[in-house]
């Protein structure tokens, strides 16, 4: 028998929905976000599972491969390979051998559908990175410097480079690092930058070794990057906690966006039509990556919103926590204690 395992679900599901289960009442309905304890997963199409810290029995749940082929539309009368499903009861013909073994990946899925996680559960332990997702016009970059400042020896941020001449005054290695643009271009194919770009003819971008930089130093590295970018921090090194900034109602992000200017924090000049692009945004975003968020924040208040994200810091000190299953394989982090 497979050994059971704990995931967190990508996804929410209903049994009573489900037209490939014949018999409901035998379905497990979760939400997304939930952590789900999988105590069998021979079975190719079905799996069985509890969720955590909810009474109620064990039901069977969809394989992470059968999702992923609905999903991917492959024809249902094709879904049933080498098994008959009968209520209550599943019988398969062969055994199946585990999958999902790769040391580096514990997201059950083959691509970029994504299904189940398979994470442990830790005691409080401090994240080394904090990434702050959000959209263009929600107030990240208010949120980061603010916390910066409220804490110079416990936050920093990683010191962007850049292939442009240094203004008068700018300091090499404070304001930026100042490159030449070839020595950027062999950089950027080394895979040595998280994320770059170009604006006015001059890049700019952000290290690994900048970031690592900030986290050597004692310093938690406060991050405002775009989700593309989070797929290649999040993993045993950097450790992140993902709080995503969601825009509120069209009107209060206005209020927002005003108070900004009038504390001198913001002199950006904004239209109801950037504002409302940020709310269409941040719903955009939400939809598509809500999977790799820790916290979730609505900034309705610039002050609520930073208490509310001073607290999701403390959080990770005081709590326990669910993580993906290689930081813990991975980093010399307090061993897991729990099993289902």
């Amino acid at each position: 028998m497979s050994r059971a395992v704990h995931v967190r679900a990508f996804f929410d599901y209903n049994p009573e929905h489900d037209s490939l289960l014949p018999c409901p009442e035998v379905g497990l309905a979760f939400k997304k976000g939930d952590i789900l304890c999988v105590v069998d997963r021979d079975d190719q199409n079905w799996w069985q599972a509890y969720v955590l810290n909810r009474d109620g029995p064990t039901g069977l749940i969809p394989s992470a491969e059968l999702e992923e082929r609905r999903r991917a539309f492959v024809p249902k009368e094709n879904i049933y390979t080498r098994q008959t499903v009968a209520c209550g009861l599943i019988q398969s013909k062969r055994r199946r051998h585990e999958r999902y073994q790769t040391r580096k990946n514990y997201v059950f899925d083959r691509s970029d559908i994504v299904i189940y996680e398979e994470v442990q559960e830790m005691p409080p332990f401090q994240r080394k990175t904090l990434v702050l997702l959000g959209a263009q016009g929600v107030g990240r970059r208010i949120l980061k410097n603010k916390l910066i400042d409220s804490d110079y020896r416990r936050f920093g941020t990683a010191v962007a480079h850049t292939s442009r001449r240094p203004r008068e005054g700018e300091e090499n290695g404070l304001d930026y690092y100042f490159a030449l643009r070839p020595e950027m271009e062999d950089d950027i194919r080394q895979n040595r930058f998280l994320e770059y770009g170009e604006y006015a003819d001059n890049l700019y971008g952000t290290t690994y070794d900048a970031i690592r930089a900030v986290n050597r130093s004692g310093k938690m590295c406060v991050l405002d990057i775009n989700p593309q970018s989070l797929k290649l921090l999040r993993n045993s090194e950097f450790l992140p906690l993902v709080v995503f900034i969601k825009a509120p109602e069209l009107e209060s992000l206005r209020m927002i966006h005003e108070a900004a200017k009038a504390a001198g924090e913001t002199e950006k000049q904004v239209t109801d039509q950037d504002l409302q692009k940020t709310v269409d945004e941040s719903a955009r975003l939400e939809r598509a990556h809500n999977h790799l968020f820790d916290v979730v924040i609505v900034n309705s208040n610039l002050e609520e919103t930073f208490l509310q994200l001073q607290q999701a810091i403390e959080d990770m000190a005081s709590k326990r926590q669910w993580v993906p299953v290689d930081w813990v394989y991975d980093s010399p982090l307090i061993n897991p204690t729990t099993s289902c």
